[in-house]
C-alpha cells in the first residue's frame, strides 16, 4: 500500500499555469482515488537562482487549498537541484517513517531518477513509477507491477549525478556539534595516526543514526553516499586520506584480512605494515580494538562482538601481527575502544556460561536468565593469556580515569551509538589506525 507519492515537475518549464493543471488532476485523482485516505504528497519543483522561495510556493498553493482532506499532508518542495530536493523529501520521510513511495513522473525523467534514488535511499524503501499525465480513473493510483528497465544512462550522466549529490552533502551542516575524536595516550602518535569516532559532527539526521553515522546497510535508512561524506569529514579532522581506508567486513566470528593479500569474503580482523593505510572496526556496542607495534610498525583493527569475543579474534589478530610482520606479542599495544559494558550487557544463561568459563568475573547474576556479561573483561583475559602484557592494554580498568575512553556505549547516547539501545535502525562508530609516513 503505497504512503506516499511524490509528484516530479523538476524538469518542467516554469509555466505556472501548466504546472497548476497537471497538479490539481494529479491530485483529484489522489484524494479521490488512493487506496489509504490522504496520502502524504510531495510535490518536486526547481527553484530558479535567485529566486524567492517562498513567493513560487505560494504561486503553486492556489490548487491545492481545494483538497481539504490532505490537510498538512502535501508540500511543495523547491530546490536549486533535483539531489537537494530529493534529500529533503527523503527527511519529510524518514520523519514519518514511511517507504512506500509512488513516484509520479516524465517518462524521459525516469532512468534519471532511478540513479537518484539508488544513491540517496536504501533497500528499506521500496518505490513504484508511474508516468506524468491526466488521471481519468482510479486505477492509475493502485499499485502495480514495476516496469521494465530502461537504458542505461550514458555514464558520463550518472557521474553528473553523483557529483551533484556529493556537492550538495558536503554543503550541509555537521550536526549535534563538532566531530570529535578520541585518542588513546598508550599508541604513540609520532608513529602512528588513530583515533575512536563519537557520534558527533556528521551530516545524519535520523535520531538513532545522528550524526556521524559511518556505516550503511540494506537494513537502516542511511545511504551509503551520506557514509561516505561522514568519512570525508572525518579523514578531514583526523588527517587520513578516504581513498585509503578499509574497514573489517563484519562476520563475527575471527577471520582476520592480510592488507596485501587476497581479501576474504568476510573478515573481522584486519592488519598491515603499509604507511598512509588507514584501517578500521566498527562498533556499536561491540569492542573496535586496535592493535599497534612500534618496533615493527605494523597495526590492526579487530570488531569483537560477544561472538568475536569467544572465537578469540583479538589474539587472531596479534597473531598475523606476529607471523606476517615479525612482531613481537610483548611488544604490541592494544586498545578496547567505546563498547557495551558490564552495568548494561545481558546474554541467554548459555551464552553467559562461555564467559564464566573464561573467568567467572566475566558474568554477573550467573543463575538468572539473562546474566550480565563483561566482553572487556574477557577480551584482557584472553590476551593476557596470549602473551599481551598487562600493562600494553587499555581498557576500562585503568586506574587514571581521565585517560578512560573505552565508555559504555549504552550508558551514552549523547555520546555513542548503540544496538543495545537503539535497536534495528542504528549507527555505528568506527575505532581507526594507520602508520603514519
Amino acid at each position: 500500500m503505497v504512503e506516499a507519492v511524490l509528484i516530479d515537475l523538476f524538469s518542467l518549464p516554469d509555466n505556472l499555469q501548466n504546472i497548476q493543471g497537471l497538479l490539481r488532476n494529479m491530485l483529484e485523482t489522489i484524494d479521490k482515488c488512493s487506496s489509504i485516505p490522504a496520502p502524504f504528497v510531495y510535490v518536486m519543483c526547481c527553484q530558479k537562482q535567485g529566486s524567492e522561495r517562498d513567493s513560487e510556493q505560494e504561486s503553486l498553493l492556489p490548487p491545492l487549498r481545494d483538497f481539504h482532506s490532505l490537510k498538512k499532508r502535501l508540500e511543495v518542495v523547491r530546490a536549486l537541484t533535483a539531489a537537494a530536493a530529493l534529500y529533503t523529501i527523503k527527511e519529510r520521510l524518514d520523519e514519518k517513517d514511511l517507504s512506500i513511495i509512488k513516484v509520479i513522473l516524465p517518462p524521459l525523467r525516469k532512468d534519471l531518477m532511478k540513479v537518484y534514488i539508488d544513491h540517496l535511499f536504501t533497500a528499506v524503501y521500496q518505490f513504484e513509477f508511474e508516468d506524468l499525465q491526466v488521471a481519468t480513473d482510479c486505477e492509475n493510483l493502485q499499485l502495480s507491477e514495476p516496469q521494465s528497465e530502461g537504458q542505461r544512462l550514458p555514464m558520463q550522466d550518472v557521474a553528473l549525478i553523483r557529483r551533484e549529490i556529493q556537492m550538495y552533502l558536503e554543503s550541509l551542516p555537521s550536526l549535534k556539534g563538532e566531530l570529535t575524536i578520541l585518542r588513546s595516550s598508550l599508541i604513540p602518535d609520532d608513529i602512528f595516526l588513530h583515533g575512536f569516532t563519537t557520534r558527533t559532527g556528521g551530516i545524519s539526521y535520523i535520531p538513532t543514526l545522528s550524526s556521524c553515522n559511518l556505516f550503511s546497510s540494506s537494513k537502516r535508512r542511511d545511504p551509503q553516499v551520506v557514509v561516505k561524506e561522514n568519512l570525508r569529514r572525518l579523514a578531514n579532522a583526523a588527517g587520513f586520506n578516504p581513498d585509503t581506508f578499509h574497514r573489517v567486513k563484519i562476520d563475527h566470528a575471527n577471520a582476520v584480512c592480510i592488507m596485501g593479500k587476497t581479501e576474504p569474503d568476510s573478515y573481522d580482523g584486519i592488519v598491515t605494515n603499509q604507511k598512509g593505510v588507514t584501517i578500521a572496526a566498527p562498533g556499536a556496542d561491540c569492542i573496535p580494538v586496535l592493535f599497534a607495534d612500534p618496533v615493527r610498525k605494523a597495526c590492526g583493527a579487530a570488531h569483537s562482538g560477544w561472538k568475536g569475543t569467544l572465537l578469540g579474534v583479538s589474539m587472531a589478530t596479534v597473531n598475523a601481527m606476529v607471523s606476517e610482520y615479525g612482531c613481537n606479542v610483548k611488544d604490541i599495544l592494544v586498545v578496547l575502544g567505546p563498547s557495551v559494558g558490564p552495568c548494561c550487557y545481558k546474554l541467554p544463561h548459555e551464552s553467559a556460561k562461555e564467559f564464566y568459563r573464561i573467568d567467572p568475573k566475566c558474568v554477573r547474576l550467573f543463575e538468572s536468565a539473562c546474566p550480565y556479561i563483561d566482553i572487556r573483561r574477557a577480551t584482557r583475559i584472553l590476551l593476557e593469556s596470549g602473551g599481551i602484557l598487562p600493562e600494553n592494554i587499555q581498557d576500562d580498568s585503568v586506574i587514571d580515569q581521565s585517560q578512560n575512553i573505552t565508555f559504555c556505549t549504552a550508558c551514552h547516547p549523547d555520546k555513542f551509538y548503540s544496538h543495545f539501545r537503539d535497536g534495528t535502525n542504528f549507527g555505528t562508530q568506527i575505532g581507526f589506525i594507520s602508520i603514519k609516513d
